[in-house]
């Protein structure tokens, strides 16, 4: 199919006027704006960027990753691409070893066979429960463990290697050690944490190449103290993600990411069940949140993760005066390289797979494709 009269976001030149052919789910050629042929497809001087990919997302229309539940996560998927996210890593929580297996096992099952009009299950991120008790924000106390490289290894195995991240606090015993043997495998990223710059440091010299939820559960920056946010925004193989719904990070330090991290923000939902509910009680972990006015919080008022969706992330980071351009890579390729598969998605570039969407040049969604099909 070819489509014709678009304003085609490249990573590496923002907007250009072209028109673009798909074979096979596959770009095949970038043709110029104005070409004609029998059957095209015009969009009629939209914007097209890639399909967004979000790399920590735990839920949305009622449904967890954590559940284990095959039908809601397939409902996740469902919802996201209605959403504009056509590729994602849903996040699972701390939570016993033989429950996050169960979960996995529904991740491998979406993965191996993707369902249609469904976000492409890119991965898993293993969030928890290798985590600081002092920092662990929703996370559920009772089931933190220190880095067990063994438990990991059991299951990633398990799920056929789709963990794609894995968390730890560089505090914790062992946690250099896990960090060097895990980057083997997969992106390690720094999460729910209290270490100081050196405990940091260590890690990321170890090999972690990623920062969780930039800001939250962690020690603010301090011109003595910088901490994590100064170990990982000096080291330039790390990326940070950020959740950037409005509630969790002021737009002050959304801009300041973007500067501490030039290049290396992954846009994240971190999205809970209570995404595209109304407001009301749910459930994250094995604990109780509470939506109420866009906002979910655990019972003692502890804010959770988000009830937005990436689009709605990356609609707020242009607001909060992000560079268009920038703000797009974060939310497509960025997380892409950071599961490892920048290869094949998270750009617009022959031989990638065509997940793409047509938007306006205020970022209002039209319509997304997977596969070079439209989602219905």
């Amino acid at each position: 199919m070819l489509y014709t009269h678009a304003l085609v976001f490249l990573a590496d030149r923002g907007f250009v006027p072209a028109s673009f052919r798909v074979e096979d789910g596959v770009y095949t050629e970038l043709l110029p704006y104005d070409t004609e042929e029998a059957g095209a497809v015009s969009l009629e001087g939209a914007c097209v960027i890639p399909g967004l990919i979000d790399i920590h997302t735990h839920g949305n229309s009622g449904a967890d990753f954590s559940d284990g539940d095959y039908e809601g996560l397939k409902a996740m998927a469902a919802f996201l691409a209605r959403s504009g996210v056509t590729g994602f890593a849903p996040a699972s929580m701390t939570l016993p070893y033989e429950t996050l297996d169960r979960a996995y096992a529904t991740a491998r099952k979406l993965h191996d066979d993707p369902p249609a009009d469904c976000a492409r299950l890119l991965g898993i991120n293993m969030e928890g429960p290798f985590f600081s008790e002092k920092k662990k924000g929703a996370q559920n106390a009772a089931y933190l463990r220190d880095p067990d490289f063994d438990a990991f290894l059991q299951l990633y195995e398990h799920c056929g290697g789709l963990i794609r991240i894995v968390d730890l606090a560089p505090e914790l015993p062992g946690a250099a050690d896990f960090a060097a043997r895990a980057a083997e495998l997969c992106t390690v990223s720094v999460a729910h944490t209290d270490a100081g710059y050196e405990q940091a440091r260590a890690v990321y010299e170890a090999g972690a190449t990623h920062l969780t939820h930039l800001y939250n559960a962690m020690p603010p920056i301090h011109h003595r103290k910088p901490g994590v946010i100064g170990a990982a925004s000096e080291n330039d193989r790390v990326y940070a993600e950020l959740i950037c719904d409005g509630q969790h990070v002021h737009p002050s330090a959304v801009r300041m990411a973007f500067r501490l991290f030039p290049g290396r923000i992954c846009l994240i939902s971190d999205a809970l069940r209570c995404c595209g509910m109304p407001d009301g009680e749910y459930e994250l972990g094995g604990q109780a949140v509470f939506l109420s006015g866009g906002i979910a919080r655990l019972a003692d008022g502890t804010i959770a993760g988000s009830a937005a969706t990436l689009f709605d992330c990356l609609r707020n980071a242009v607001a909060f005066g992000i560079d268009r351009d920038e703000a797009i890579c974060s939310a497509t390729l960025n997380p892409a390289r950071q599961l490892g598969c920048a290869d094949r998605f998270g750009s617009i570039a022959v031989g990638k797979q065509a997940d793409f969407l047509v938007v306006d040049e205020a970022l209002n969604l039209k319509s997304v494709y997977l596969n070079g099909t439209r989602v219905e």
